[in-house]
């Protein structure tokens, strides 16, 4: 909220027109009809749609066409009654329904098309007065303008010549996830990509994304995507201006408008000017005109003639020229400083160190459900917490062979994700972990079992939640098994079907958010503690107290020294974080 000012600014002073933002149905409809908005800015599901009965997300649904009908008129009718279309005056210009629905659409068949056919004339009924688009969608019903969303779209075209051509997402980096890279694109090819959509009579462009931001809380979604939602963008997630990226894209946005007038009262005719060379010339009966010169070789210059004058073209880059005569931008030719963001440290002082350990002992007497069989972890959790307990026990056997010698036995887990803590009778086995590729994965390692019964518990941990693809409402996650222990006398022992008990969340969940009654969170102590030479136990909890830094400068905790867990600050979720190697499977 603070920060939305200053970026908004920064957005305007680098040539934007129009900021763009979703509405999160998650955000602001977390249970059944209570809306909740607190911005007039602002599209992940509700958890709650998952579970409404005969529910099948994004298809010829009733089920699911009500709740969004629900939600979309609700918020239609908040922004009229706020005037903000600029039908009424206001600064909306354009309203999006679906997204990208294209590959779910092909999926669905006709029942992909009649929903989306549903979609258009939904939201056209609504009576904004302002045009509807879908992007990534080529069989949008009329009005509803089809636009593109990608790393380029030259090549693209609406499905009408009467609709302009419009590139929604222009895809400024990439996602991060955990265990993968941060991805970076140069803005050379990116201002190379946005020319060449106008040069071929492109009318809007819209970064995806300008400023990356953050996901904070448990709000990450993909699974597996990074706390951080940096995307390489101008401004980066701190809302610093990332150069030379942000300056280069001011230059071009600067020199596109210097070239409006043309491109608004003439089409393009165009003209080779070699193999890989070519002339867009923007030339009108009032006598504008703007060129823009391009070369698509990828390594090669070239020197080309343009109106009997001579320019030099760098490999992979458009020049433009606003009078037809002399190039004020080019592409790749990046000039001015880079900029480097480092983090430095606070003079903030970490006093009054306590930790807090989780109780793995008592997990089947504080259990919330106890059945046979296992259960899928959303189905349990309602997403109310990444973390869901699964406790059985195994009666040994005094004469087995493992207990005189024999070689330990070994448990198998599979998962299907993302994360998994193995603890037996209470203490760490192993762990393993899946990735955002593979979210599947099977933890195998010997296990100590003694005579007599023996506690098996399993912490499934999952890395947010899945947002797209058919039928994702469908996915599962969790320990779905088999669980199988080999080795023993009977040679292994399938524990799948065993009674599980069950149990949501942590503790010290409960203890640094607030969550619940105070009487429904078990007298725990925090325990003094100095992090000098102190051994990392697991499913421990850390707190410390400090005085806030001076100044407004942007912050961030160096959580390098930990491995996984979730940062809050005053009672505040900041987010996830993984800084290690993904949890190896320990066979």
């Amino acid at each position: 909220m603070q920060m939305w000012e200053g970026l908004i600014q920064k957005a305007k002073d680098g040539g934007l027109d129009v900021i763009d933002t979703y509405v999160f149905w998650n955000v602001h409809e977390p249970s059944p009809g209570n809306v909740l908005f607190s911005l007039k800015l602002s599209f992940g599901f509700p958890v709650w749609l998952k579970f409404v009965q005969g529910i099948s997300f994004r298809t010829d649904n009733k089920p699911f066409k009500h709740a969004m009908q629900n939600f979309t008129q609700k918020i239609v009718l908040m922004m009229k009654d706020e005037k903000l279309f600029k039908s009424q005056g206001g600064p909306i210009i354009l309203s999006q329904i679906e997204n990208e629905y294209e590959p779910e659409r092909e999926e669905f068949g006709s029942a992909g098309e009649a929903y989306i056919k549903w979609a258009a004339e939904m939201a056209v009924e609504l009576n904004t007065e302002v045009p509807w688009v879908m992007c990534k969608e080529e069989d949008a019903p009329d009005p509803v303008i089809n636009t593109c969303n990608g790393f380029y779209c030259h090549s693209f075209s609406p499905n009408k010549p009467s609709k302009p051509k419009m590139w929604t997402e222009a895809w400024t980096g990439w996602f991060s996830d955990f265990g993968g890279q941060n991805y970076q694109r140069p803005v050379e090819d990116l201002a190379f990509a946005v020319a060449r959509f106008i040069q071929k009579g492109g009318s809007f462009v819209n970064y995806y994304m300008y400023h990356g931001g953050t996901n904070f809380g448990r709000t990450a979604g993909g699974p597996f995507i990074t706390t951080s939602y940096d995307y390489d963008a101008p401004i980066d997630e701190y809302g610093l201006i990332r150069e030379p990226k942000y300056g280069h894209l001011k230059k071009l946005h600067k020199a596109i408008k210097l070239c409006e007038n043309a491109l608004l009262t003439a089409n393009s005719t165009v003209t080779s000017l070699g193999n890989y060379e070519e002339a867009h010339v923007f030339s009108s009966e009032s006598g504008q005109c703007a060129a823009f010169l391009s070369n698509y070789h990828t390594e090669s210059a070239a020197r080309v003639t343009f109106n009997n004058k001579q320019y030099n073209l760098p490999p992979w880059s458009i020049s433009i020229l606003p009078d037809c005569k002399n190039i004020i931008f080019n592409t790749a030719n990046v000039t001015g400083q880079r900029s480097h963001v480092q983090m430095l440290p606070t003079n903030v002082t970490f006093h009054s160190w306590e930790t807090f350990n989780e109780d793995v002992f008592s997990l089947e007497d504080d259990s919330t459900i106890t059945t046979v069989g296992l259960l899928e972890q959303l189905n349990v959790t309602r997403d109310t917490s990444d973390y869901l307990w699964y406790s059985t026990s195994v009666n040994i056997s005094s004469s087995d062979s493992f207990l005189h010698g024999g070689e330990r036995p070994t448990l198998s887990v599979q998962s299907r994700g993302h994360a998994l803590h193995v603890f037996v009778n209470g203490q760490l086995t192993g762990s393993a972990s899946g990735t955002r590729t593979y979210k599947r994965f099977t933890f195998r390692g010997n296990v100590n079992l003694h005579a007599g019964v023996n506690t098996i518990s399993l912490l499934s941990i999952a890395v947010g939640l899945p947002n797209n693809g058919p039928h994702f409402e469908s996915y599962k996650t969790g320990v779905l098994g088999p669980v199988v222990l080999h080795g023993i006398d009977e040679g292994k022992r399938d524990l799948s079907w065993h009674k599980w008990s069950y149990k949501i969340g942590l503790q010290g969940e409960a203890m640094v958010t607030g969550l619940g009654s105070q009487s429904s969170i078990p007298f725990v102590s925090w325990v003094p503690s100095s992090l000098e030479h102190k051994k990392q136990q697991p499913l421990t909890w850390y707190k410390a107290y400090f005085d806030a830094p001076e100044g407004d400068e942007p912050l961030a905790m160096d959580m390098s020294s930990m491995n996984k867990g979730q940062v809050l600050i005053n009672g505040q979720n900041i987010g996830r974080y993984w800084t290690g190697t993904m949890f190896p499977d320990l066979g």
